[in-house]
């Protein structure tokens, strides 16, 4: 039976389903983009239990916390499934898989990408019914959607579990702020005495980076306005955090590697806003509720940007090629497109961002 939904037709439920994995395996806004996916799978198994197939890292930060997720399966690292965590143990994939085909999953889900390498995956686990993802070099499962590179990332997964009757619940990540965490960023913290402004200047992918010193100007100009400015970043990130601190020229607050994730979470839900790169740190913001100004390479907008306007503002970069060699860099997904989507180069690709512009969206958002 095919019903109407949110986003369009949705297949029929699956029958007694007691069990459910998911597979959502890397990086925090990756799976971020991911909950509204997991929030339709739970509003339509209610009584089923909800298990993530994850890194160790979503296992420490869905412990103790409210959401979809009752329990996360960490998952081996390897090829297209996810990279080892610093300190990971090695494990072996075939004693996962026979562990979790112990599991009795009634129904496997693949929202980890095309599925070239985490549809075999899926397909091993034995579940009654498998669906997900497929791009043209991925095998099939029992349900699947294809693969377009161009989607919101949310949109992708809520189309996936609607094949298997889990119609949209939201179309917005939104991530519980539990006791402890608030707890922690109090102790790291303490108490604002005046509104708190925090800045993320890293991103993995250098090419997402918006010059340190132009998060400089903008810590300044909002330290002059009255707020108090962190400046957020992983330890792999410290040099560009104290590139913002020397750029502003001003008192800022540099927070790097002093708060778990958690920890980030609460620090974020407890700002006026937050101004970032487009990575996770800043996706986090946003689904912890505070208000957000990204900075956006157009490609990456069209697939992770905030839809919303009333708290949020994507700044936007239209450069598509490369500022070092020329190169077209939007994936060559069509046969026409003279772009391969890759170069050796990683400069910023969202450099000519104006400064003006990221102040006028941030100012306009603090004083709404």
């Amino acid at each position: 039976m095919v019903t109407p939904s949110l986003l369009g037709p949705t297949a029929g439920r699956v029958p007694d389903v007691r069990r459910i994995a998911v597979l959502r395996a890397n990086a925090l806004g990756d799976f971020l983009f991911a909950l509204p996916a997991l929030d339709a799978l739970r509003a339509a198994y209610p009584a089923a239990e909800l298990v993530l197939l994850g890194a160790p890292w979503h296992a420490k930060l869905w412990r103790d916390r409210p959401g979809p997720v009752d329990r996360v399966l960490v998952v081996p690292p390897a090829p297209g499934i996810r990279t080892p965590e610093a300190g990971e143990a090695e494990s072996s994939m075939d004693d996962f898989v026979a562990a979790a085909t112990g599991e009795g999953f009634d129904l496997a889900v693949q929202i980890h990408g095309g599925g070239a390498n985490s549809n075999p995956l899926v397909s091993r686990l034995g579940a009654r019914v498998t669906v997900g993802l497929r791009s043209d070099d991925a095998p099939p499962l029992d349900r699947w959607v294809r693969y377009v590179y161009y989607q919101h990332e949310v949109i992708r997964y809520l189309e996936a579990v609607a094949l298997v009757g889990a119609p949209a619940t939201t179309l917005v990540p939104a991530l519980a702020v539990t006791d402890a965490d608030r707890a922690e960023a109090n102790q790291v913290l303490g108490t604002p005495d005046r509104p708190r402004v925090a800045l993320h200047p890293g991103a993995t992918d250098t090419r997402r980076r918006w010059p340190a010193e132009r998060f400089g100007e903008v810590a300044r100009e909002l330290h002059g306005d009255g707020y108090e400015v962190l400046v957020t970043g992983t330890p792999s990130e410290r040099e560009v955090v104290d590139r913002v601190v020397e750029a502003a020229g001003v008192p800022v607050r540099p927070q790097v590697g002093t708060l778990s994730l958690g920890g980030l979470a609460a620090c974020y839900a407890g700002c006026a806003l937050v101004v970032s790169n487009d990575t996770g740190p800043l996706h986090l913001a946003a689904a912890v509720g505070a208000p957000t100004v990204g900075v956006y390479w157009v490609g990456n907008l069209i697939n992770t940007g905030n839809p919303l306007r009333g708290r949020h503002r994507p700044i936007c970069s239209w450069t598509v090629h490369c500022p070092v060699c020329g190169v077209d860099c939007t994936p060559g997904i069509y046969p026409h497109r003279p772009g391969d989507g890759e170069c050796p180069h990683r400069d910023s690709f969202v450099s000519d961002v104006p400064t003006i512009e990221v102040l006028e969206a941030a100012r306009e958002l603090l004083q709404s």
